[in-house]
């Protein structure tokens, strides 16, 4: 027997401490300090490169300045509220209704439709054409038409959030449900379920993770659409805001507009999520 399995038999030596382990990080802060030091490194780049002086500050305003505007758009100052007689929260309450009534819209009927489309064939022949047709459109393509046809109210950007939405649940769902398994709609019939019995027990559960991932893009693609959703007459509204500042080179009101359409945007990509794990616990799981 070597000297040092002799040592290690007979344990720590009298009056010596054993070694201490270095206290592990919880994975939760670990997962927390990350995003919050890339926020502090771009919050410092971007002030050094509005330091810098390669661009005027009407361009690159410091993140001081947007603060500034956000504290401005936010409050009453020398008794007008916020921007335009609205605080940021009422512009950007007003797109999120927006958003929720038209991305809602089109989020129910893609929903149906892919369903249909799955399970029928002859009906994603016929409209699976079309979707990819309105995929591919940017929203101005197609937003002075509506106003043409709808006027200049909620109806032409409620319907730009809705037409947006729609595509990318339709697609998801249909690709969903075209893919359930044959295995378990046979087994599910010889056990003497119905059409609709199998649609609701084995057709719907098998592809809800895909379609509530489509639900998310949906969110993000009317999100994005929402500056061209309010390109007239959308003030009050966020993106109304964002367009009406940029019109006067406002770039910090336009930063802050940004921001916020951003950070709400994460809000609600984060509680799509949380409800997708609570729906399908089951995903990524063997």
């Amino acid at each position: 027997m070597s000297l040092a399995t002799r040592t290690e038999e007979a344990g720590p030596a009298p009056g010596a401490e054993p070694a201490r382990r270095r206290p592990r990080v919880p994975a939760r802060v670990r997962r927390a300090a990350l995003p919050f030091g890339s926020l502090l490194l771009f919050l410092l780049l971007w002030q050094l490169l509005a330091a810098s002086g390669a661009w005027s500050q009407t361009l690159v305003p410091p993140p001081a300045k947007v603060w500034e505007a956000f504290v401005d758009v936010s409050t009453t100052n020398d008794g007008v509220r916020g921007y335009n007689g609205t605080y940021l929260v009422e512009h950007l309450g007003i797109s999120l209704r927006r958003i929720a009534l038209g991305a809602g819209a089109g989020i129910a009927a893609g929903v149906v439709l892919g369903l249909l489309m799955g399970t029928v064939g002859p009906l994603r022949s016929l409209f699976e054409p079309w979707i990819t047709f309105l995929r591919t459109l940017p929203p101005l393509a197609y937003f002075s038409l509506l106003v043409i046809w709808l006027g200049i109210n909620e109806e032409p950007k409620v319907t730009l959030l809705a037409v947006a939405a729609f595509p990318p649940v339709a697609v998801s769902t249909t690709t969903a449900v075209a893919a359930v398994p044959k295995g378990l709609v046979e087994a599910a019939r010889a056990l003497g379920a119905s059409r609709w019995d199998v649609v609701r027990d084995v057709v719907v559960p098998s592809a809800l993770p895909e379609t509530l991932t489509g639900v998310r893009l949906a969110v993000g693609v009317a999100y994005s659409s929402l500056v061209a959703a309010e390109l007239v007459n959308g003030l009050p509204g966020i993106g109304g805001m964002v367009k009406d500042a940029a019109n006067y080179n406002n770039t910090p009101v336009v930063l802050v507009g940004i921001i916020a359409i951003g950070v709400s945007g994460l809000v609600i990509d984060g509680l799509l999520l949380r409800l997708e794990r609570a729906v399908v616990p089951w995903r990524g799981r063997a």
